[in-house]
């Protein structure tokens, strides 16, 4: 008598070494799986499913993605040899708790530098000069009122040329005040080791038009927008 048991459509099995070949998984154990989802191909690997190497495969990883969310418990338990079902369980949890310390992980190295980012922009030479004009200018503390102060996400970017020290930057600064918030938005150019703004403007919500503090070079300011 054969040992293989028929299978109805969606059903996957396991070897066993106590129990017949074609045994289907259990539907407690066939659900979302944390650990193919968040570790993807390397879980794969690992789990002898080589379609999760569909993964470096453009467009087609995204949606691979979630079909090894959905499927990756089936195939896990389909192509490996587990002592029981406590046995499966204890391997794919600790794929799951891998997966999310990964994720953790990467997640505190982005904030972490995203903060060096950001901090390197408020520390620079440019900001504290647009800050000090924003703060001294009664158009623009009327307009926000008392005391201005800037947000945490200071966008923007600051190039210097190594071999003279000349460099131009571009900082977007959001605002806000006792009555209102906004933005500032600067370009500045560094020649002979000494920094100046050509062009600062303060956007205040709701504001039709912006508040221009410094345009040396005259440069164009459309309607109420300003792209830099």
């Amino acid at each position: 008598m054969s040992d293989v048991v028929a299978l109805l459509p969606g059903e996957y099995f396991m070897p066993l070494p106590d129990q017949p070949y074609g045994t289907p998984i259990p539907p407690k154990l066939n659900r979302w799986n944390w650990g193919a989802f968040l570790l993807n191909w390397i879980w794969g690997i690992a789990n002898n499913t080589w379609i999760a190497l569909l993964m470096f495969v453009p467009i087609v990883n995204i949606v691979m993605l979630f079909v090894l969310g959905i499927k990756g418990s089936a195939w896990a338990w389909n192509n490996n040899l587990w002592r029981d079902e406590a046995h499966f369980l204890k391997s794919q949890r600790r794929w799951a708790i891998a997966g999310f310390i990964c994720v953790a992980c990467a997640l505190a190295l982005i904030a972490y530098g995203g903060e060096k980012a950001f901090g390197v922009l408020k520390n620079s030479k440019v900001y504290e000069m647009a800050m000090d004009e924003i703060k001294s200018n009664p158009a623009v503390t009327a307009a926000l009122g008392e005391p201005v102060d800037a947000g945490f996400w200071v966008t923007g970017n600051i190039n210097l040329n190594l071999s003279d020290g000349d460099g131009h930057a571009q900082l977007k600064i959001p605002l806000s005040g006792s009555e209102a918030s906004g933005d500032a938005m600067v370009q500045a150019i560094r020649s002979d080791r000494k920094w100046v703004i050509e062009l600062l403007i303060v956007k205040v919500d709701d504001y039709s038009e912006p508040i221009v503090l410094i345009n040396t070079g005259n440069k164009p300011i459309p309607g109420s927008t300003l792209e830099i």
